[in-house]
């Protein structure tokens, strides 16, 4: 009997907690639905910072490895917690004059995680551009301080001007998705970085420009594919909801663009170089994601082929001048991806939006519009970034010594190497087949006091 009262008292409970239970209404599935569609948009945008770091790593030298990986590591890390502690009220809270936040800082008074959390992912985006520029022969420290500096002002108070209804904004200017705010901010910030840093030994050598080859373009390529993937979530979750015909669209133009940068970049080196050069190529695909990233939403399908055509040229153009006329040397070509491709797709905006660009009959004003923002940001991050690594560079170096460098980064900075592959492979104490370890052995002895009498003996045999 006392089971049986204790069922029904248990039955009871679950049918009168579905009688009380509030019926869903068409509002809350919207809210939940959009909430889910930019939790993983942030999701598909934090793995791409591990497309930069094999990106990084393939097209820059075995010997920084390590380090490099540290910096990519670390930048989401940093760029998380300074965006939460400063950056995000820069940007987003009260508007001051249009030129940037006054509260929500430590998201005091917001209530909105899931939106920052998108935009945090977005900040370290900015930050880890810089990375790529400078690769090989900056200081770690001297880079996580400059990390600091990107995503508690520097990149807060662009976003706040475009995105947070700062004074550029006021004024019409399109960028759906950052072409300027992330990318061209973050390309500036490589640019003055690499101004200060020099260019790497050994690259500009009595008026010759010397080819530092990456050392694994297979990790290189990987990485362009992981950003090609993430990047659907970069612009497509900035719909910042599951519009069921503006996503489509968004992602749409995404794919559209990239492809037809690989196809241009391709053909072009081709018809430059007389073959085609794989390592501009796979950058044409990232200048074709940047290109169309301001106005993946404003433009048609045909638009997006367009642009994407013209990014893969003006990548190709732009890192030939940079490195061989300018002198300037970024090992992966972050400057021109970002920076050179960036203004070309927010000013493309005002050519292709089917809205009010200039080809669909809405004159020129918004192309004005987009010039004045791309050149409003390049004298911020110009100016705020040099005068940050003014102060810096009087107090210390920013630079690795030549001993350093010429060493690797991997040593120098951590101790270790990313690849150890004679203890790995071929330890005496494994058990695993001889195949190669005579010669690694051999070449191993190589200047030591018995490497010739041994020669001599296996010769004598």
């Amino acid at each position: 009997m006392i089971k049986k009262i204790s069922i029904l008292l248990l039955l009871s409970f679950f049918i009168g907690s579905q009688a009380f239970a509030a019926a869903p209404t068409a509002e809350s599935v919207q809210a939940s639905l959009d909430s889910t569609w930019v939790m993983i948009a942030t999701i598909l945008v934090f793995f791409m910072h591990a497309g930069f770091a094999m990106v990084e790593s393939g097209f820059t030298r075995a010997k920084n490895t390590l380090n490099i990986l540290m910096k990519n590591v670390l930048t989401v890390a940093i760029g998380a917690l300074i965006y939460f502690f400063v950056g995000f009220g820069l940007m987003f809270g009260k508007d001051v004059g249009g030129l940037f936040g006054s509260d929500g800082f430590l998201l005091s008074g917001r209530e909105d995680i899931g939106f920052f959390v998108f935009q945090s992912v977005f900040a370290a985006t900015c930050a880890t551009i810089i990375s790529g520029a400078v690769a090989e022969r900056m200081k770690l420290k001297s880079y996580m301080v400059l990390t600091v500096a990107m995503t508690a002002l520097i990149y807060p108070v662009v976003g706040h001007w475009i995105w947070g209804g700062g004074w550029i904004s006021e004024l019409g200017f399109v960028d759906f998705a950052g072409s300027t705010v992330v990318h061209l901010t973050g390309a500036m910030g490589a640019l003055i970085t690499v101004l200060f840093l020099g260019a790497r030994s050994g690259k500009y050598q009595n008026g010759k420009v010397n080819v530092i080859p990456g050392h694994n373009i297979p990790i290189g390529a990987l990485g362009v594919f992981i950003l090609w993937f993430g990047w659907f979530g970069f612009n497509g979750g900035s719909t910042l909801a599951a519009d069921p015909s503006l996503v489509p669209m968004v992602i749409g133009t995404t794919l559209f663009s990239a492809s037809a940068a690989i196809i241009s970049s391709a053909l072009y080196t081709l018809f430059r170089y007389n073959r085609i050069d794989p390592s501009l190529t796979l950058n044409g695909a990232l200048g074709g994601l940047v290109g169309i990233t301001a106005g993946t939403a404003n433009v048609s399908l045909t638009g997006a082929i367009i642009i994407g055509l013209i990014a893969g040229v003006i990548l190709v153009e732009g890192v030939t001048l940079l490195d061989s006329v300018l002198k300037i040397d970024d090992p992966v070509g972050a400057i021109a991806v970002h920076g050179i491709c960036g203004i070309w797709g927010t000013l493309a905006v005002g050519l292709f939006d089917v809205q009010n660009g200039l080809f669909y009959g809405g004159g020129a004003s918004l192309l004005g519009v987009q010039s004045l923002g791309v050149i409003a940001v390049i004298a911020w991050t110009t100016i705020s970034v040099g005068g940050f690594l003014f102060i810096v560079t009087r107090i210390s170096s920013i630079r690795v010594s030549q001993e350093e460098e010429l060493s690797g980064l991997d040593f120098a900075e951590h101790g270790s190497n990313a690849y150890e592959l004679k203890d790995t492979f071929l330890e005496p104490d494994v058990a695993s087949s001889p195949f190669g370890s005579d010669l690694v052995e051999r070449l191993n002895s190589i200047g030591t006091p018995s490497s010739e009498e041994s020669l001599k003996q296996r010769n004598s045999i």
